[in-house]
């Protein structure tokens, strides 16, 4: 596989993982269902070669060709292991675990680059084609809580994990488990994506367009940040959110994925009922 580059990518901070007692709380939280696994970041291989150790199938995918190349000679010769120089945001799962004779379903494990964090939550998670069936991954202490939050905390992020998966904070990283230290702290999560989308829906481009609209400002009043998002006259963005029971003084932290789902339901059928027919009329 070739190492793509994204231009808009973020520089990602080299900070890399040395406490054993954290790479083998890491490993242990990994389900023990067999499944062949994807790492992301491995970096130097503190947590990849304790992953090997459990002999399942795993491909690790590294960004920076220098580390890829010096863990995969350390590593050995494996046909069930392998590390590859790719962008994890480009990298194709079934192709990347063909590499080692596998094939999905898959588990994604990692130290992720708190960069991309939501990039690659969004990438995997999101994927039509190939997701994988869960994630145990370290990511910055303040995405975790985000990841995890109750109606009244929810941010964006958090809607676009719980919509596909049920997330869990299984543990605290200080600094100190990294050399250097990050100024972040950090926190494992373990994410089990469900058997079904959270909430039915119309499509999840239809329910991402009235979310990410209701958290374009998120400490305005949702008639008012639906408004701008969606290019409606106030008026109409408090009617609408009266129609499907929604106080349209309320944050969009405050809602629900039901009722996120419900204002995607009544999106979708207004559009529906105001597309234009063949002649050119509505309908």
């Amino acid at each position: 596989m070739s190492g793509k580059r994204r231009a808009s990518r973020p520089p990602l901070g080299q900070h890399f993982l040395r406490d054993p007692l954290i790479v083998q709380r890491i490993v242990d939280a990994v389900p023990d269902d067999g499944l062949p696994l994807l790492e992301i970041g491995p970096g130097q291989g503190v947590l990849t070669r304790e992953l090997a150790a459990t002999k399942r199938p795993l491909v690790a995918v590294e960004y920076d060709a220098g580390l890829a190349a010096v863990l995969q000679h350390q590593l050995g010769q494996r046909t069930d292991l392998v590390v590859i120089h790719e962008d994890a945001l480009d990298v194709d799962p079934r192709a990347a675990l063909a590499l080692v004779g596998a094939t999905p379903p898959y588990g994604l494990v990692g130290n992720l680059p708190y960069a991309i964090t939501a990039l690659i939550f969004r990438r995997f998670l999101s994927d039509p084609a190939c997701p994988p069936d869960w994630l145990v991954v370290m990511v910055q202490r303040e995405v975790a809580q985000q990841v995890v939050a109750p109606a009244g905390k929810r941010s964006l992020l958090t809607i676009s994990v719980q919509f596909y998966a049920e997330p869990e904070l299984l543990f605290n990283v200080e600094r100190e488990a990294f050399d250097p230290p990050p100024r972040v702290r950090s926190a494992v999560l373990r994410i089990r994506r469900r058997a079904a989308l959270a909430v039915e829906v119309p499509s999840e481009d239809r329910f991402f367009e009235v979310v990410r609209a209701g958290f374009r400002a998120p400490r305005k009043q949702l008639h008012n940040t639906l408004a701008m998002g969606l290019w409606l006259e106030q008026g109409s963005a408090k009617a609408w959110l009266e129609s499907c029971e929604i106080d349209p003084t309320r944050r969009a932290a405050t809602l629900t994925l039901e009722e996120w789902a419900r204002l995607a339901w009544s999106r979708e059928e207004s559009a529906t009922t105001e597309a234009p027919d063949r002649r050119g009329g509505h309908k």
